[in-house]
């Protein structure tokens, strides 16, 4: 279901979300939508973030991708707070829309994955099971906290933060999705900082031989050779490009806890 005032941006979604296996139905008012709602349920609903709370008095489980202006840090915190799946910032991108409709889509036992710790327009605490469909979950979420990043900062920006939480539930947690993994957003006047607190004992960069980072320069693939051998996913390239596309990047002595820091200014 799509409930979009809009007939334009209405039937634009409708046209990318469109796939041979989905029937989409769309709603022009909150009234309508709601009426709909409750008469069937819907595996997934576009709506507005007015009308979560509306939705989820007449289904409580429904599963909802929330809409609403881009870095609006204010609406993006409403969403949290009444459950949304994740957040879509107007206006739509495309590619991006699409993605995250698949993902919402195919997620299933998502109901307790995201906790908010503490929500405010500077400040934002999450806790999220160790599953990589979260990490797709709490991105949108994070870079509507990045009002003041030009887009193409933003991108660079967002993919440091997903590396991080990537190593965390892998090698922190392990992948297993009843360990949780902490991250906490801060918006200062000169920058942002990002801190990650995985369930771990930590690592030291100097033993870390799965990574590009331990690479010798005589060897810059000898990572991903140990990588196949030890069974792990392909890439180990994490916290190398993290390094370059952050100012700052902290560990604290065991390594279990990171501090990403982009300044603004």
């Amino acid at each position: 279901m799509i409930v979009e005032d809009d007939p334009g941006v209405r039937e634009s979604l409708k046209a990318r979300l469109d796939a041979p296996d989905r029937q989409i139905e769309s709603a022009s008012g909150g009234l309508a939508a709601l009426r709909s709602i409750e008469a069937e349920p819907f595996d997934l609903i576009v709506a507005d973030v007015s009308l979560i709370e509306g939705i989820h008095k007449v289904r409580p489980d429904a599963k909802v991708v929330v809409t609403g202006a881009a870095h609006a840090p204010d609406k993006m915190i409403d969403a949290l707070r009444a459950r949304a799946f994740t957040y879509i910032g107007t206006p739509f991108a495309g590619s991006h829309v699409t993605d995250l409709v698949d993902r919402a889509l195919s997620c299933t036992a998502w109901e307790e994955d995201v906790e908010v710790l503490s929500a405010g327009s500077r400040w934002l605490g999450l806790r999220m099971r160790s599953k990589m469909e979260a990490v797709h979950r709490v991105l949108p979420f994070l870079r509507e906290m990045m009002i003041e990043i030009p887009e193409a900062k933003r991108d660079s920006l967002i993919t440091a933060i997903r590396e991080i939480l990537y190593n965390a539930i892998e090698h922190g947690a392990g992948n297993d999705p009843e360990k949780k993994v902490t991250i906490t957003c801060v918006r200062t006047e000169r920058a942002l900082l990002y801190y990650v607190r995985d369930p771990g004992k930590g690592f030291s960069l100097d033993k870390l031989e799965h990574a590009a980072v331990s690479n010798p320069q005589c060897s810059p693939i000898e990572h991903a050779e140990l990588r196949e051998r030890l069974g792990l996913r392909p890439g180990g390239f994490g916290l190398l490009i993290t390094r370059q596309l952050v100012d700052e990047l902290i560990y604290n002595e065991l390594g279990n806890e990171v501090l990403l820091v982009k300044y603004i200014s």
